[in-house]
């Protein structure tokens, strides 16, 4: 479905969340543990149009996944993991779900796609798919839904463990939680990212941090720590290499522009994206934004004056049209960025949280050099 400029409808996605009404936020990143290791007593879930078939689902879920647990813990394979100020022990997941490209692609990086359920891949995002490194990955696991991540769909394929991020796939309104997920015998995984405001939680990693951890729990959850710790140290060794290139004097300014046209929507100081831009030499015009993603006046960056703009890319609306848009009738089109061709187009695969950050950072260091901003 193509959103024409100015509309903006709220969505969730790894990257992106479900932003409120109004003025809407991104609960963008990786997510917190948010499991218990015992069910809260007497507490009754309750949703509208639930069917009585996922009750009997449940029920089913419920019986195996009580086997799985004796058969874990017999042998050992109980993982404790702290995240998002809770401490969860449980068996290694049997069948566990991932939704949508941050949280899907970490699972990837470490090798797990033989290992999973299956995805929730909204097809807003799906274009991610094709230029994904991991496109052979994505073609082997089953997508379960391909709207925003919902109890029901969980429970139906029978998962065990469901990894996604709080208000970037948990969502109270829509009544799939850490805590829903329990009561009725899934555990979950929340990157660490989204912690921060999660039943009182303060933590607040840097975006990349945020994304080692994760892939270092995950490397203790399914039993690939090795692995999980040679990923993050090839990661930690290119965001090295950036740091230490020589930085302007005067880094650019940047401006993310993801949509909107009343408001644009664009990277707070707790997204990944801005630390990209800062390895990659410059610094963006919203920094200061206490945010994941967020909406932002015009005027605040009309008068930054940003001199290069990175464009998100994703099938919700055609990459072509938010040029057009930005060119000739956007607020910023008299900008340096534009009066000199300086747009570059960023794939959302790199520009959510994920194991593709440091090489969308480079990639963004180049262009700024070509572009004689670096």
């Amino acid at each position: 479905m193509t959103t024409p400029p100015g509309s903006q409808p709220a969505r969730d996605r790894g990257g992106a969340s479900e932003a409120p009404r109004g003025r809407r936020r991104r609960a963008d990143g990786p997510g917190a543990v948010a499991h218990r290791s015992s069910s809260r007593q007497g507490r009754t879930l309750t949703r509208r149009g639930m069917p009585l078939a996922v009750g009997l689902v449940a029920s089913l879920l419920l019986t195996g996944c009580g086997a799985q647990v004796q058969k874990d813990a017999a042998s050992g394979a109980e993982k404790t993991i702290e995240n998002c100020g809770r401490t969860s022990t449980y068996p290694t997941p049997q069948k566990p779900v991932a939704y949508d490209v941050s949280a899907i692609e970490k699972m990837f990086a470490l090798g797990l796609s033989d290992r999973m359920r299956g995805i929730v891949l909204p097809k807003t995002v799906s274009s991610v798919v094709e230029k994904s490194p991991y496109k052979e990955d994505y073609g082997k696991v089953e997508t379960i839904s391909d709207s925003v991540l919902g109890q029901e769909a969980v429970v139906s394929a029978r998962a065990d463990w469901v990894f996604a991020g709080w208000q970037a796939g948990f969502s109270e309104a829509r009544g799939v939680t850490p805590d829903s997920l329990q009561d009725v015998g899934i555990q979950s995984y929340m990157q660490n990212e989204t912690c921060k405001g999660y039943q009182g939680d303060t933590s607040e990693p840097g975006p990349l941090d945020a994304t080692n951890q994760d892939l270092t729990d995950l490397g203790t959850i399914f039993g690939v720590a090795d692995r999980a710790q040679q990923l993050v140290a090839d990661l930690e060794a290119k965001r090295q290499k950036l740091k230490d290139e020589p930085r302007p004097k005067d880094p650019a300014k940047v401006f993310v522009y993801d949509s909107g046209t009343s408001e644009p929507y664009t990277a707070g100081r707790r997204t990944a994206l801005n630390d990209m831009i800062e390895l990659a030499g410059a610094t963006s015009v919203s920094k200061d934004l206490d945010a994941r993603w967020d909406t932002v006046g015009w005027e605040s960056v009309v008068t930054k004056d940003p001199q290069a703009i990175v464009v998100v890319d994703y099938n919700k609306q055609p990459v072509q049209e938010k040029l057009d848009y930005l060119k000739n009738e956007s607020p910023v089109k008299d900008s340096p960025a534009v009066k000199n061709g300086n747009i570059y187009v960023m794939d959302y695969g790199e520009a959510v949280s994920g194991p593709r950050n440091m090489d969308g950072a480079r990639k963004l260091a180049d262009y700024l050099r070509s572009k004689d901003l670096r």
